[in-house]
């Protein structure tokens, strides 16, 4: 089966993990604050905190702003439910924005526009499928409104652009990232209290940590704010130590098999049309496309799988989800709900081949 995403793993992060279980220290120490200035460094940010995934990261970015009960957040629909998820840990409002065009599946400027209230705090920009938002457009919409911009970078590591946004991005490296540690996530977060009020509230709010406690002359610490469980641990953080190694390369063959992708669907399936067709920064997490509106997905879904390929759907909107449709009725975002009904994503990762696109291609052009 020619799936839609895979790791790469091998010798170096056997040799890593291996290197960890020797040195008898398995929780959060010296490997993970390595894996911190690393991720900070390809970002050109002084410094980062790892954490045990993106929706922690989201939820502890959302915590440390103060953001809390009365409040509302601007969200996309078109985006993985934990983006939402996050507004309700800290008891604000999550208000689903729809998105510009099928063109630029992103969050609408004017539609943002529409759904600000006194009571909006922030808003919370997805990258979807790696592609950036437009940093200068939302940069003035928040700053007339003195709204917080939080980053959900789950689908767009490694770029310098991302966390320069606002107040802070957040990173999953989940086993279907452009680079993975298992499980795990991080935060960017350019101001330095917000950064350290994140770093102590990862950990139960505890002013030392277990590791720093080995080296330290006392045992105690002390309970400062509420924290959390959010850690990450030294075996996820020695995978992302290699795996960080290749990522700039790994995007680059995302980019080269995602421009094959464009010319050979143009060629063989014109009818399917692909997001994002003018030039846009991105780290080519997935490869969605549209199909015509009089046509079956599911159809297309089985036609695919008989030749041996995975599909996938990015994503059902979250109003429509059962929990968001029982708490916030009557929300219709047509561009969304368009979009999502009609998208298909199709496999991309670096170990495909040219000849497997050109299958893919050939199987959706055939279904």
């Amino acid at each position: 089966m020619l799936l839609v995403s895979a790791p790469i793993l091998g010798f170096p992060e056997k040799a890593a993990l291996a290197k960890v279980v020797d040195s008898g220290w398995l929780t959060m120490g010296d490997q993970v604050r390595a894996f911190e200035e690393a991720f900070a460094a390809v970002h050109d940010a002084v410094d980062c905190v790892a954490v045990s995934s993106c929706t922690a990261a989201l939820h502890l970015i959302l915590h440390g702003l103060g953001i809390g009960p009365g409040d509302e957040v601007l969200v996309p629909s078109l985006t993985f439910v934990a983006t939402a998820n996050a507004v309700l840990y800290v008891g604000a409002t999550p208000v689903f924005v729809d998105i510009e065009s099928a063109e630029v599946p992103l969050m609408s400027l004017s539609d943002a526009e529409a759904k600000c209230t006194g009571r909006t705090k922030a808003v919370i920009l997805v990258h979807f499928a790696g592609y950036l938002a437009d940093r200068e457009e939302w940069q003035r919409f928040a700053r007339v409104r003195g709204l917080h911009i939080v980053e959900d970078a789950a689908h767009a590591p490694g770029l310098k652009e991302v966390g320069t946004y606002g107040a802070a991005a957040a990173f999953s490296f989940y086993g279907n990232k452009n680079m993975t540690t298992a499980e795990g996530g991080a935060v960017i977060a350019r101001d330095a209290q917000l950064r350290e009020t994140i770093r102590q509230a990862r950990g139960h709010g505890m002013t030392s940590g277990t590791h720093q406690r080995l080296n330290s002359r006392t045992p105690q610490y002390d309970v400062t704010m509420l924290g959390f469980n959010y850690r990450m641990d030294e075996l996820r953080a020695a995978i992302g130590l290699v795996q960080l190694q290749n990522l700039q390369e790994w995007n680059e063959i995302r980019r080269i098999l995602v421009v094959l992708y464009r010319r050979l669907i143009a060629d063989y399936c014109s009818a399917v049309t692909v997001p994002f067709g003018k030039p846009r920064t991105s780290a080519y997490h997935i490869m969605p496309v549209l199909l015509p509106h009089d046509v079956d997905r599911q159809t297309v879904i089985d036609h695919l799988r008989t030749k041996g390929i995975q599909t996938t759907i990015h994503y059902t909107p979250v109003h429509q989800m059962t929990l968001y449709r029982q708490m916030f009725t009557e929300i219709h975002l047509p561009k969304t709900e368009d979009f999502a009904q009609r998208e298909l994503t199709i496999p991309l990762h670096p170990q495909i081949t040219a000849s497997a696109i050109e299958s893919v291609v050939v199987a959706l052009a055939t279904a």
